[in-house]
Formats: structure tokens, C-alpha cells, sequence
């Protein structure tokens, strides 16, 4: 497939200031102002007196945009979603995260509260939407394609839901099945469910499942579904905020690849049991071939003859698997091949991370949350951790380090092939940020990691 965009390493960084909610009417806003560049925006704040925080702060030139709080998602989506769909459409990947601390708007921001209105879409939807628009157009144009999945080369797009939860990822259109996140053999990360051994002997283990879509109405009811699967749990700062990372991710697919694709896990499941043998059979003709002396030495067993013609026929019947998974994969590799179109791969990946919780609340006495449990506390260390290790990976990626520490955590491992997985693909962070001089300890922290990233993009450009 070809590619006409340049490999992006950097990252694009906003700000979407929310409006504030109705029980903080009566609490005084955050001083802010905008100051506009040839191509970046900084913003300054000024607070009220407090013992931690300082009376002013001012970011670098950094960020792409600031959306004030009238600002609808509609305007928030044609300003940093929409002029990536041509990359999508040329087979790469575009990220977009939602950063921000509890209650700040990142889910709003990503998946909308109320989808009947267009300006309200949240920014995954409208994705999807003009994705379809697109996909439909040629559908129609190679071959007269319905778009409604009758072809095997009709494109559509694959839906894949699910959340990191601590170490592990739960696929939300599987029945909340826990997933094991691994580095294989091959570098790459492996999301895979639990071990099924089958009637016949074989083994198979199931990757995130994506579901399938010919229309946005298909692809809308599936998303719902599996957001009602999201947990939530009493934030310290936003009782109803999620407590776990969500991620969206919306892929070009066509017939021809979700079959490929399955005939792979098919030859997986397959060799698994064969290969198992063949270990098996090696370890059983060697073992019986030593025996352990009364003085505890091993030596030969003249009693037993290595059957090497067993060893070598299981094998044999290894290798004769191992050629049909690579067949299968390579099955893959020609799906893209050819597709009469570079689309076909093309992903728009959403993240709407959880929120950064604040354990020391006394660097902030006007906010005041819910006491938390001993579970809660050990989910929002390991949700500041996973962010820290997000952050770090981010700058690699923008200075273009020949190391990138994606195994720091689960989250960055699982976003390894979004990262690294496309050229010409872009991503892009949205701080979501509170007016509230009650949240103003959290709203510059998050302001604070956003200019280190935009910087590290900035330095990634040139």
C-alpha cells in the first residue's frame, strides 16, 4: 500500500477547557488567557493565594489549540479528528487521547453523552461516521461494492473495545473476559484471552475480538453494548469516573482479511498440540536413555536405543504445521497486497485514559472527595503509573530515541503497535482541564504534563 505521508513521530497537544458543572456555580474560575503564535498557543493562568501552588503559571508556546469551554464537540472533532481521515484512508494509524484528571470531560470529549444531536457526537462517533461516508463511496466505485458486507472485498470496519485494568486487558465485547498482555518472540505485544482446549485436542486462544460492521447504525449498537460493560468506581475527585483505561479502536477491514485473519488462529490452534507432542517425544526418548548410578552420576542406559526415527517424524509433523500457519500468515500479508485500495488497515485508535487521581489532598484543601477503599487506592497508583509511563513514551517516540520503554507498563505495551505499527499516522493528546479554582491544583498538573509533551513534539518536527 502506499504511503504519501512522512513517518510521524511527534504529537500534536490541545487544551479543552469544560464548562463548570452546575454544584461549582458558586466557586470562583481560574484566571486564563491565550496568547497566539504563527502556529501554537500558550496559555497563562493566575490563582488565588494558596500554600502549594503558585500565584501565576505560563505554558511554552506549545500547544496546537485551546478550546474554550462553549466550544462543542463538533468543533472539537473538525479541528483535531477530522484532517486525518486521508491518513486513514492511506492504510495508517491516527491516535487520539483524552489526558486529563476525574470529571474533566475526556469521556464526554471521546465518546458524548448525547449521541441524537451531531454537534454533540463525541469525537470516536463522529470518526466512525465520516469513516463510513468514505468507505461507502468506494464500495461503490471498485466494482460496484454494496457496502452491506456481500462481497468479499466490500470494505467495512472492525470494532474492538476493552480496558486496562491494572495488568490486565478486558475485552468489553467478550464478556469482560480477562485478557493476558505479553511480549512475544517476535517483539510484539500479544493481547490473548484464556487457554480453550477443544474437543478434538486443539488449543486456541483468542485475541481481542473485533466485531464487524457495514453500517455506522451496526457499528453504533455494538459500541453501546459494550460501554454498558465499563466499570466505575468512586474516584477521589469524580464519583462517576471510569477507573480504567478505555480503548476504541475503529479498523478498515473487508471479508477477504477477517477470514485471513481467522484461518491464522485456526493453524495456531493447531499447532499447539503438535508441537507439544513433538517436545514430548524428544524428552521421553532422551530421558530414557540416561540412568542415575548409586553414586548419583548419569550415565548411558544400555538397555534402551534412542528412537530417532520417532523424534524425527514428530518432527516432521511440526514442521508440516508451522508451514501452513505461515501460509496462513502470509495469506494476511496478500489480503493487503490485493485490496484495490490503500484503506484496507487504516485504524483510528481512541484512548480515554483514567483520570489522574490526587492521594495528597492537602496539596489542595478545597478538594474534598469521597473516602476511597484499599482497592481503589492500589487502581489509582497503578493508573498515575501507567501515565507516567505513557508520558515517557511519548517523548521517545517525539525525539525519536532508538529505545522506547514500552514495557514500563501495560498500557504502553498494548499501544506498542499504534505507535510503531504505521507509517504516516498521527497522534494527537486533548488535555481536558477544569475552570474550577477548586480543581486548580489538578487542571495544572495536566496542563504541566501536556507542555512537556507538546515540546517533545515540537522538538520531533524539525
Amino acid at each position: 500500500m502506499s504511503h504519501q505521508h512522512s513517518q510521524s513521530s511527534h504529537f500534536k497537544t490541545y487544551v479543552r477547557w469544560r464548562p463548570l458543572s452546575p454544584n461549582e456555580s458558586s466557586t470562583a474560575e481560574i484566571g486564563r488567557s491565550v496568547d497566539q503564535y504563527e502556529s501554537t498557543h500558550s496559555i497563562s493562568l493566575s490563582f488565588e493565594p494558596h500554600l502549594y501552588r503558585p500565584r501565576t503559571w505560563k505554558s511554552g508556546a506549545s500547544f496546537t489549540e485551546v478550546f474554550e469551554a462553549g466550544a462543542m464537540n463538533s468543533s472539537v472533532f473538525e479541528g483535531v479528528v477530522a484532517p486525518t481521515l486521508p491518513r486513514v484512508m492511506d492504510g495508517a494509524t491516527c491516535n487520539f487521547f483524552a489526558y486529563g484528571h476525574s470529571g474533566s470531560g475526556k469521556t464526554h470529549t471521546i465518546i458524548g453523552y448525547n449521541n441524537e444531536v451531531d454537534e454533540q457526537l463525541g469525537l470516536a462517533l463522529s470518526a466512525s461516521r465520516d469513516l463510513f461516508r468514505a468507505l461507502d463511496e468506494i464500495n461503490i466505485k471498485l466494482g460496484g461494492g454494496t457496502g452491506q458486507g456481500n462481497s468479499e472485498q466490500d470494505l467495512g470496519v472492525a470494532v474492538r473495545l476493552y480496558e486496562i485494568r491494572g495488568k490486565l486487558a478486558v475485552d468489553l465485547f467478550n464478556n469482560n473476559a480477562e485478557c493476558h498482555v505479553r511480549e512475544g518472540p517476535d517483539g510484539q505485544t500479544h493481547i490473548r484471552g484464556k487457554t480453550e482446549v477443544l474437543e478434538d485436542g486443539k488449543v486456541r486462544v483468542r485475541p481481542i475480538v473485533a466485531h464487524p460492521c457495514c453500517t455506522i447504525e451496526e457499528l453504533h449498537s455494538k459500541l453501546r453494548a459494550g460501554l454498558e460493560m465499563r466499570k466505575t468506581g468512586s474516584s477521589s475527585v469524580h464519583d462517576e469516573s471510569s477507573r480504567t483505561h478505555a480503548i476504541l479502536e475503529f479498523e478498515v477491514v473487508n471479508k477477504a482479511l477477517l477470514d485471513a485473519r481467522d484461518a491464522v488462529i485456526e493453524r495456531e490452534s493447531e499447532l499447539v498440540p503438535v508441537g507439544k507432542r513433538a517436545t514430548d517425544v524428544h524428552l521421553e526418548e532422551h530421558k530414557n536413555a540416561y540412568i542415575q548410578t548409586p553414586e548419583g552420576k548419569y550415565t548411558r542406559n544400555p538397555d534402551h536405543t534412542i528412537n530417532q526415527g520417532r523424534i524425527d517424524a514428530a518432527e516432521a509433523e511440526k514442521s508440516e504445521y508451522e508451514t501452513r500457519l505461515q501460509l496462513a500468515e502470509a495469506a494476511v500479508v496478500e489480503c493487503f497486497k490485493s485490496c484495490q485500495h490503500s484503506c484496507l488497515g487504516g485504524k483510528f485508535v481512541f484512548v480515554d485514559l483514567a483520570g489522574s487521581e490526587y492521594f495528597v489532598q492537602g496539596n489542595d484543601a478545597s478538594v474534598v472527595g469521597p473516602k476511597q477503599t484499599s482497592q481503589e487506592r492500589q487502581q489509582g497508583r497503578q493508573i498515575n503509573a501507567d501515565l507516567f509511563a505513557l508520558k515517557e513514551v511519548i517523548r521517545a517516540c517525539a525525539l525519536n530515541h532508538a529505545r522506547i520503554p514500552f514495557r514500563s507498563s501495560p498500557l504502553t505495551m498494548v499501544l506498542r503497535s499504534h505507535f510503531l505499527g504505521s507509517r504516516g499516522g498521527l497522534s494527537a493528546m486533548i488535555l481536558t482541564v477544569s475552570p474550577s479554582e477548586a480543581q486548580a491544583s489538578a487542571t495544572l498538573s495536566t496542563l504541566k504534563y501536556g507542555n512537556l509533551v507538546a515540546v517533545a513534539g515540537a522538538v520531533g518536527k524539525k
